[in-house]
């Protein structure tokens, strides 16, 4: 594994050592199979090393975004059912915890020292469980099929990177976002069970992520569609300093991909571009390449896993080309941790799943997604869900009611809007400024409006439902 820009190095020696040492660390702190920990650091060479240790260890591990604010990350760590909380210093000083902490720049180490490089004796594995937004506006955990096989045994995912996206021992896998989000964990680790290195970004910069791609002769590389938009809008000059030719595959996914975007960086790497649509959830996954995309532009693909069928509301099987509800007949399984209401409106009584987004199949069996979940807002391949936002400006004394939606952007595909009703007296003019300060004091950045646009009226239905289409016309007209 190599750090960039930072330099840091990790063998695979190296990290099957440290790996084994905190897994060993990890059974004297009283972990078993099954348990739960919880990761909280930035990108760096701990984390993947964490995480093996406990993917042999047997457990669940949960990354949490480390732009959470303190209450947000206890609401993860505490819902998880978290026994350990492995982090920075930093990170942990305002997370409330009654577990065992362990950071990285602190006992770590002097844990890991004591014990051997040897693999443990009850070695099985784990997986990872990661936290998506939910109907109640708080993040879900998505507790997939259960851990404990032996070692080394393949999840239909692994089959997936090896078969169609050419994951074999030469492969140089870039990270150019967080490694608390899924795909960058889950691909980076599935890149380490063949034998390749992982390069990861500590932070996206567009040229530094080109550079990146030139030094260590990168074979592929893993975006969203904001990072197509910034290195797209890097100058002309900047592009063609660096040497891509190593590329042999690009791969996005997380947002839905502008048209002209897509059709940009296919004219500027070449006919290397694969999409695929999927979720945490784990019980489907289409794709496309980039021949079949310019044959049906707009696609997602056809499926890798599960079989996708277009559902109307009363359960029935639309024809070609009709929009309704995705389902996959999958063979995989998963739980909404807590939430057995969400978690039995996400299967059906055939036993399909589905991510709760909208869509149609062609003539030819690829699929094209209508909408993702009607509520939730996707910014730069970050799901942002309204509720959040909306629960908290409404507290504010000068707000009579609010109502959050997700607009375009250019470069962000969506970014989130609040349009306020201001209350009785209220100063309208200066509400904007003085809710952007309220909302930035209590939730994090990323999640907080973009724009704050006042409103006579939030326009909603007599039991209370928000006329979403209604407002976004208002907003537009």
């Amino acid at each position: 594994m190599v750090l960039h820009p930072g330099g840091g190095v990790q063998t695979y020696a190296e990290l099957d050592a440290a790996a084994n040492r905190f897994a060993h660390a990890l059974r004297r702190l009283g972990l078993r199979p099954g348990d739960r920990i919880a990761i909280l650091l930035p990108n760096g060479l701990r984390y993947l090393e964490i995480a093996w240790a406990a993917q042999r260890s047997g457990l669940y591990y949960v990354p949490v975004n480390h732009h959470l604010k303190p209450a947000e990350t206890e609401y993860i760590v505490r819902d998880c059912g978290a026994k350990l909380l492995v982090g920075s210093s930093e990170l942990v000083a305002g997370v409330a915890f009654d577990g065992p902490v362990v950071t990285v720049d602190g006992n770590y180490d002097e844990l890991c020292a004591v014990e051997p490089p040897t693999l443990p004796d009850d070695a099985a594995e784990g997986v990872w469980m990661f936290y998506s937004s939910g109907t109640t506006g708080r993040p879900k955990g998505i507790v997939p099929d259960a851990v404990g096989d032996p070692l080394g045994t393949l999840k239909p995912f692994d089959h997936i990177v090896r078969h169609h996206f050419g994951y074999d021992e030469n492969l140089r896998y870039l990270v150019p976002a967080p490694l608390y989000h899924a795909a960058p964990l889950g691909w980076s680790i599935a890149a380490h069970r063949v034998g390749g290195t992982v390069v990861v970004l500590e932070r996206f910069d567009a040229e530094e992520c080109l550079a990146a791609i030139e030094r260590y002769r990168i074979t592929h590389a893993q975006f969203v569609p904001t990072h197509f938009v910034r290195m797209l809008k890097l100058p002309p000059e900047v592009r063609a300093r660096y040497d891509l030719s190593s590329l042999r595959v690009v791969i996005h996914a997380a947002a839905p991909c502008p048209v002209d975007v897509k059709e940009a960086m296919i004219d500027w790497l070449g006919p290397i571009v694969t999409e695929f649509y999927s979720g945490s959830e784990g019980v489907g996954f289409c794709m496309i390449s980039s021949e079949e995309w310019l044959a049906h532009r707009g696609s997602v693909g056809r499926p890798a896993l599960g079989v996708p069928h277009i559902l109307d509301d009363d359960g029935n099987e639309l024809t070609t080309g009709q929009i309704g509800q995705i389902w996959f007949d999958t063979p995989n399984t998963f739980d909404y941790h807590n939430d057995p209401d969400r978690t039995a409106q996400s299967w059906n009584d055939r036993g399909w799943a589905t991510f709760g987004d909208l869509g149609y199949l062609d003539a030819e069996g690829y699929l094209y997604l209508a909408d993702r979940r009607a509520d939730l807002v996707i910014s730069g391949g970050v799901n942002l869900y309204p509720r959040e936002a909306e629960d908290v400006l409404v507290l504010y004394p000068g707000v009579a009611d609010v109502a959050c939606v997700g607009v375009p952007d250019p470069e962000l595909g969506q970014v989130l809007v609040a349009a306020v009703q201001p209350a009785a007296g209220a100063d309208a003019a200066a509400l904007p400024t003085e809710l952007d300060a309220f909302a930035r004091d209590r939730l994090s950045g990323f999640k907080c409006p973009r724009r704050y646009v006042v409103v006579d009226e939030v326009p909603r239905l007599p039991t209370g439902k928000l006329l979403r289409r209604d407002l976004l016309t208002r907003l537009f007209q």
